[in-house]
């Protein structure tokens, strides 16, 4: 159905547009791995000094953090108008902090968790990779069959 001749390109973002699209956003994804498996949870979040930090309870988010092991952030948003949409993703390690002046400045940047309960560990994801890309929102009726007036998928002209 998509005419890719006539579909603008993807974006390919700057690390300075990377970080730029994550401050706009404060909700993202956090991938880890387990012994049972790959897990995805979201979080809320906020960049602080080429890293992001984001707080946690106990539980498979802490205890990757203290794994030292791999991780994984997503985030994605969309302009005012919600024609743009944008996803980075950083790549890295995490690491539980607890210094004063790394909880005053996480408080400082706006992060406070949304879901209640104790959130009482700071982790801060310190990147190895910051990728992401921004592309022009492909409008539906490019992808769907037209349908009829009573809901149905409208036959093919010529057929």
């Amino acid at each position: 159905m998509q005419n890719n001749a006539s579909a603008p390109e993807t974006e390919v973002l700057d690390i300075h547009d990377c970080w730029k699209c994550l401050r706009s956003a404060s909700v993202g994804r956090l991938a880890v791995t387990t012994d049972a498996g790959p897990e995805i949870f979201p979080v809320n979040y906020v960049p602080d000094y080429g890293t992001v930090v984001f707080r946690t309870g106990p539980g498979t988010k802490l205890d990757a953090a203290l794994a030292g092991g791999p991780v994984v952030l997503e985030a994605d948003g969309l302009n005012a108008y919600g024609t743009i949409a944008w996803s980075v993703v950083v790549k890295g390690t995490a690491k539980v902090v607890d210094t004063e002046e790394d909880i005053r400045e996480a408080a400082e940047a706006g992060l406070s968790p949304w879901e209640p309960g104790s959130k009482e560990h700071l982790v801060r994801i310190t990147p190895s990779d910051v990728t992401g890309r921004r592309f022009v929102i492909t409008a539906p009726g490019s992808w769907w069959p037209p349908l009829d007036a009573t809901g149905d998928v409208a036959p093919k002209s010529g057929s």
